[in-house]
């Protein structure tokens, strides 16, 4: 399932807001946090390369600007 209608490509980023890009950090943590000693290693560098970008990515994000009322 795609995030937008009318989204047909693999090859096309999906956007997500800040507030998305941080559930899924927080899901992240938790998924490496819940493995198991015996996971493939590879899993766990993924894991740990994904959490990183997105730290990145967030972290270099502009900040919003307050609404005036």
């Amino acid at each position: 399932m795609r995030a937008f209608a009318g989204q047909h490509s693999d090859r096309v980023t999906i956007k997500r807001t800040p507030e998305q890009k941080q559930q899924q950090l927080r899901q992240l943590k938790e998924q490496l946090a819940a493995l198991k000693s015996h996971a493939a290693e590879s899993l766990r560098t993924s894991l740990v390369k994904r959490i990183a970008e997105l730290e990145k990515e967030l972290a270099s994000a502009p900040q919003p600007k307050p609404k005036r009322g």
